[in-house]
């Protein structure tokens, strides 16, 4: 029986893995290696996923004033070290185009307000399927994505990322309400995004610790570089493959 036919109350134990094999000398074609496979996952009841690694993404990145986290992403990309394609950028705010251009990627604003948000939203989609995105980063992009978009563009292909006090410190300035509370430990999450905000599948975690010398501007400089690398991480590990989501948990493989 399928993992997923069983009631999350039942306690069972789970096999997951991932194989990752050179097929550059394989002595059959692909289809008889797949028709094989299939076979064997249906003969004991198993899920699987086969990619044969030809794919290169191409991802948008959504951001808004904070442009610390695009700046990375696009670093890393040109350094090499993020295999896909950067289509374009989109924002509710002018403040970063002169980034884009530096990368010379095309940058599109669409200001939003309560009015027109789904109007945008559908603006939005539309551009990201004329240039056939298939993964969305959100680099501290300030929106809150509604139901409709989350349900066209299907979950585990939008990743975000924000600082760790969630729940503990919501809404605004929570630097501010951390470091009044002498927190003793920051750090910022990656994330697949689902209807349920922040709640979604996690990708990946760090964190740093601080102290009383700490000032709120030292906590928001050291909690931005850990987001920056968090982000790219979780990224990385999207690209090339290595995660598996099970029910609302994810399963990420080393390199």
């Amino acid at each position: 029986m399928p993992v997923e036919s069983l009631p999350p109350s039942l306690n069972y134990c789970i096999n997951i893995h991932r194989i990752l094999f050179d097929h550059t000398h394989l002595g059959h074609g692909r289809d008889f290696v797949e028709d094989e496979i299939i076979g064997m996952c249906q003969q004991f009841g198993m899920n699987y996923r086969l990619s044969w690694g030809k794919k290169r993404h191409k991802i948008a990145i959504f951001v808004s004033k904070y442009d610390h986290c695009l700046w990375e992403l696009l670093l890393r990309h040109r350094a090499g070290e993020l295999d896909c394609d950067i289509s374009l950028i989109i924002s509710n705010h002018e403040k970063s185009r002169q980034v884009a251009d530096i990368f010379d990627v095309p940058y599109y604003v669409f200001p939003v307000n309560k009015e027109n948000k789904l109007a945008v939203e559908k603006q939005q989609l539309k551009l990201l399927q004329e240039n056939e995105v298939d993964v969305v980063i959100l680099a501290r992009y300030m929106q809150v994505l509604s139901e409709d978009f989350l349900n066209t563009f299907s979950s585990h292909r939008i990743i975000n990322i924000h600082h760790s006090f969630l729940p503990a410190f919501t809404g605004g300035k929570p630097y501010h309400r951390a470091h009044e509370r002498g927190v003793k430990l920051i750090g910022a999450t990656a994330h697949y995004t689902t209807i349920d905000l922040d709640e979604g599948p996690i990708l990946e975690q760090d964190i740093t610790r601080v102290t009383h010398r700490d000032d709120v501007d030292d906590l928001i400089r050291k909690g931005r570089t850990l987001e920056k690398t968090v982000l790219v991480s979780a990224v990385k590990a999207h690209l090339e493959e290595r995660v598996i989501v099970h029910r609302n948990k994810c399963i990420v493989f080393p390199e």
